[in-house]
């Protein structure tokens, strides 16, 4: 019996240790780490750390529709590289979701993680007045985060950290 449990363990020893590392496919994407990985099927912000290990997971919200975003006002989050190019403390902002409620202040939470995504200014990572919404398909293109945890991850990230949105499966 002994025998077998040293074999198992002698076998599944390399299976673990893939698991542990779900997110080394995507080192030699981010260059860099910390880097960040999104899923929009699952609905999951990894913060990954240079073994391809999280550090950190969030749960998140994201677009209405699936799929790329191409235009603006088409309520899809981006898809591909970029790169946080700014950390701005957004307590105060307002916006008006067009849900006939009007402006809605401190809409962005504590912090707005602006992404560098080619054509569109204000695609970022940020806080919510809704935590309900996390884990759902709720906004106009952004990655939603709890208050708590976009303030968590302020704290990790830096401008230049690599963020990874993958492609939705339906």
């Amino acid at each position: 019996m002994r025998k077998l449990v040293l074999a198992l363990a002698v076998l599944l020893a390399p299976l673990a240790a893939k698991a542990q590392a779900p997110y080394e496919k995507y080192l030699t994407m981010a260059g860099d780490a910390p880097f960040i990985v999104i899923s929009k099927t699952d609905f999951t912000l990894a913060l990954v750390d240079e073994k391809g290990e999280a550090i950190k997971e969030y749960g998140m919200s994201c677009a209405i529709n699936y799929g790329p975003k191409k235009v603006k006002g088409d309520h899809k989050t981006p898809e591909g590289i970029f790169k946080i190019n700014e950390l701005l403390n957004a307590k105060g902002l307002s916006h008006d979701f067009k849900d006939g409620k009007g402006p809605i202040k401190d809409a962005y939470g504590p912090w707005f993680l602006r992404l560098d995504v080619p054509g569109f200014r204000d695609i970022g990572i940020h806080g919510t007045p809704f935590p309900e919404s996390i884990g759902t398909r709720a906004t106009e293109g952004c990655i939603r985060l709890r208050n708590e945890d976009i303030t968590d991850l302020k704290q990790r990230v830096k401008v230049g950290t690599t963020v990874i949105i993958l492609p939705d499966t339906i």
